[in-house]
């Protein structure tokens, strides 16, 4: 074993000196920190979530039935765990929000490039998602390239293409083609509507937290706050594999 292996211990792999120096509290709130903790553990499940979701695409590219379901499953299941950060953060009332809010100034979830980028890689293609970076910045780069880049749902087209479905003609007809066959094919798409409504469960958890905390009070960083939000609302990822469910 090498010195530098030797040196090696929890704390130092973990980076855990400078992760748990990372919280800076602007107040002597108690309850800033919670706030900002989930907050920052939200970002590293979404690094993660854009980690897995890259792999998918390649799996699903590669025509990868069972790593594919792996991976979706991961994801699903770190939903979940974001899905339940609501609840740790239900447990402040609004007066202990509002104990700190005027000291967030212009900082608001609504910032969050990850997110912006997951939503991109998910198959969201909108101008404004890019607006409120500024030019050349790293973040503007990086929602771009998403955006840019094939959705998830391209990659599933391709996924279809390499198990012998033929992808170029009415997209209704080749999900239900998939679906009547049942196999591999139908469970990965299966999996891909409980992705589908893992984010629509988070959108609505996410809301229904930000209207019980603030109400109708505008958000911080000039959004909307609850208005914008209700906005995101029963918007599928993907309104095919949603809409075929007719013909099934």
């Amino acid at each position: 074993m090498t010195d530098e292996h030797a040196s090696l211990t929890y704390t130092s792999y973990l980076a855990l000196d400078d992760l748990l120096a990372a919280q800076h509290p602007r107040s002597e709130e108690h309850d800033e920190l919670l706030f900002i903790v989930v907050h920052q553990v939200y970002e590293l499940w979404f690094k993660q979530m854009l980690h897995e979701l890259a792999h998918l695409r390649v799996r699903l590219e590669a025509g990868d039935t069972a790593h594919a379901v792996r991976t979706l499953r991961r994801v699903l299941t770190i939903l979940k765990v974001v899905v339940a950060q609501i609840d740790v953060l239900e447990t402040m009332t609004p007066s202990q929000f509002t104990s700190f809010r005027t000291r967030l100034d212009a900082a608001s979830g609504f910032q969050s490039a990850q997110f912006r980028e997951l939503e991109a890689v998910l198959g969201r293609r909108d101008p404004r998602m890019v607006a409120h970076y500024p030019e050349g910045s790293p973040a503007r780069e990086r929602i771009a390239a998403a955006m840019a880049r094939p959705s998830l749902f391209d990659s599933f087209l391709i996924y279809l293409s390499v198990h012998g479905y033929d992808v170029t003609g009415d997209r209704r007809k080749l999900l239900l083609g998939v679906y009547t066959d049942d196999g591999g094919p139908a469970s990965v798409a299966e999996h891909l509507v409980d992705l589908d409504e893992g984010v629509q469960e988070w959108r609505y958890r996410h809301v229904k937290m930000v209207e019980r905390t603030i109400g109708d009070k505008a958000g911080t960083g000039g959004s909307s706050g609850a208005k914008y939000l209700r906005g995101t609302l029963f918007q599928p990822l993907f309104p095919d594999l949603w809409a075929v469910r007719a013909d099934l």
